[in-house]
């Protein structure tokens, strides 16, 4: 080994140069990471890694900048590619692990998480996440042995007439109508928004109302849905609000509330990861109760008990009602359409266009949406891909779905007659992104997401020629609950 020669590890040697050239990107992935900018700490990680490609510690540190920014797929292969190179590296089964549970793919998060404790034995946070990950796949093995084919929806065993609200109840109350049925009039929701602001939630009976209604009115639309926008009107589409509820009402201190001349399209991802989720779908239900044809709800990947059960949403709903109002919300979550047309040249979908599948405009109006997501297919695609700046089709980062180039997007809007896609799903720092030549379009409205990214939020008005207009807005002041306060303790961390 000569004097410009270095061992740095297991039958690796490099110059002296080339490593601390590879130390000093590390160290500024890490200063990257530490200040929460995970895209950059991740592309600090790549130029090291084009210098020391055998370094299992710069795999591994990879993959945890992955999970933050929610590409599974590729954290998973990151620390894969660390063991390799480390078989013994429990920071990498570590990270695997997480990224798995993340997933939902709890039984390989289990395998993850015993390896990396048989190496670190004394690492209470692995026990915690191991357990966790356990009982999910007992929970997960109880459901499949309690399943029945014709198994009665647990919405139609509510009676909400035995729901009584007491005479001590102060908070809003919904009024009779002309039939006696219960309903959610402008002035309750109105009384609503201002009870959730001072943290004051509505009588349980009254949030099952809300719920059980919307869910009439979704369950008689198409999977996909056609909406006009008539000459002088416009309509306002906002992409993930991930239970920020007082970013939502900035929302509508800029726009204005949803009506019948302010109609709104809300596009998935209503809940998880922020604190105030339970606030945010009441809200958004409400308003369709109010205006069935004016405000407008698509299916985003986290309307869907998995992404539920690990992420926060169904441990706030226990916590603010019951175990059985996080049920109804899980059926309710299945009659969501999986995307809307606007004016017939506007797809508005969740993650991307079904391009791996190809399938058609007609082929998703047909589709039975009434279930969770599966794994490919139309119905997964538009959950769940992402667009990419290179030609063609690649894995999605995220482990599910796609990442499509800007001929796939231009080649499949061509076919079915459409301008351009919109869709959510990304943090984007300014709170919209244009690209493929305005073909794709991203909208995010949860500024500062999760309290950490520093991002604007944005949305975007449609007038009858779909021609769009930006705003952007940042982050309103909130209460003191952090993100994922009802997530399971192990688990929000993945932050």
């Amino acid at each position: 080994m000569t004097a410009a020669t270095v061992l740095v590890g297991p039958e690796r040697t490099m110059s002296a140069d080339s490593q601390s050239r590879a130390d000093e990107l590390k160290q500024q992935g890490n200063t990257a990471f530490k200040e929460k900018h995970y895209a950059l700490a991740q592309q600090f990680y790549t130029k090291a890694l084009d210098v020391d490609p055998a370094n299992p510690q710069l795999w591994a540190n990879r993959a945890f900048a992955a999970i933050r920014l929610e590409e599974f797929g590729s954290a998973i292969a990151d620390a894969s590619k660390a063991l390799e190179l480390d078989p013994k590296y429990a920071k990498a089964f570590y990270r695997r692990g997480d990224a798995s549970y993340a997933l939902g793919h709890f039984k390989d998060a289990v395998r993850d998480f015993r390896a990396a404790i048989r190496l670190a034995p004394s690492d209470p946070d692995l026990r915690r996440k191991l357990a966790e990950s356990e009982k999910e796949v007992k929970r997960q093995a109880f459901e499949q042995a309690l399943a029945m084919p014709d198994e009665a929806s647990v919405s139609e065993q509510v009676v909400l007439e035995e729901i009584t609200v007491e005479d001590s109840y102060t908070g809003p109350r919904m009024e009779a109508d002309e039939s006696g049925q219960l309903r959610a009039t402008l002035d309750f929701v109105r009384a609503m928004l201002a009870a959730f602001k001072d943290e004051q939630l509505i009588h349980r009976r009254y949030a099952m109302e809300i719920i059980l209604q919307a869910q009439a009115i979704l369950k008689a639309l198409p999977s996909l849905v056609d909406v006009d926008i008539p000459q002088g009107t416009e309509l306002t589409v906002c992409g993930d609000t991930h239970g920020q509820f007082f970013d939502l009402l900035r929302i509508f201190d800029l726009n204005g509330l949803p009506s019948e001349t302010n109609p709104y399209l809300f596009n998935g991802d209503f809940v998880d990861r922020g604190s105030w989720s339970v606030e945010i779908i009441l809200t958004l239900l409400a308003f369709k109760c109010l205006y069935p044809a004016h405000m407008h709800l698509t299916r985003g990947n986290h309307e869907a008990k998995s992404m539920n059960t690990i992420y926060g949403f169904v441990g706030e709903v226990k916590a603010k009602y019951t175990a059985q109002m996080a049920d109804v919300f899980r059926e309710t979550f299945c009659w969501l359409p999986l995307g809307y047309v606007l004016g017939g040249k506007v797809l508005v979908v969740h993650g991307g266009p079904p391009v791996q599948c190809n399938a058609s405009l007609d082929q998703v109006r047909k589709y039975d949406r009434n279930r969770e997501p599966p794994e490919d297919g139309p119905m997964c695609e538009m959950l769940w891909n992402d667009p990419q700046d290179q030609p063609g089709m690649l894995p999605n980062k995220r482990g599910v779905g796609v990442a499509f180039g800007p001929d796939v997007a231009k080649r499949w809007l061509e076919s079915q007659g459409l301008q351009m896609v919109v869709r959510s799903h990304e943090v984007k720092e300014e709170g919209f992104e244009v690209a493929h030549d305005g073909y794709t379009i991203t909208i995010f409205s949860a500024p500062n997401y999760c309290d950490q990214m520093g991002n604007k939020g944005a949305f975007i008005r449609f007038d009858s020629d779909c021609t769009p207009s930006f705003t952007q807005f940042d982050a309103a002041p909130h209460p003191n609950k952090r993100p994922m306060a009802y997530a399971a303790g192990a688990w929000a961390s993945m932050l």
